[in-house]
């Protein structure tokens, strides 16, 4: 299968009190999916759901974590939760609004 191919970088500014990060480096890693994640933010702006930073977080989150998912299927943990993210998908693809 074709798929679309990411570099994924996470920089850790400050921890939860505030205070600056102490890690040195970035985690940067390759990530492929086999939907364009920047089609599914656009979707996931137009639900409103979330504000702009949260509609970020949650669709590059949400496809990385689903692609894992169906590349694992055989593992029983992620079986064991398929349908409950099966059906997730499907009410978050009703979500938007409808276009005119």
């Amino acid at each position: 299968m074709k798929q679309h191919e990411y570099e994924v970088t996470v920089k850790h500014i400050a921890d939860a009190q505030g205070n600056p990060s102490t890690y040195t480096e970035a985690l940067q890693f390759k990530a492929y999916n086999h939907d364009d994640i920047f089609k599914v933010l656009a979707y996931v702006q137009k639900t409103e759901l979330v504000d702009d930073e949260s509609a970020k977080a949650f669709a590059v989150g949400l496809k990385l974590f689903g692609e894992v998912l169906l590349e694992n299927k055989d593992v029983p943990l992620f079986q064991a939760f398929m349908p409950q993210f099966v059906q997730f998908m499907k009410a978050l693809k009703k979500s938007a609004p409808k276009e005119s």
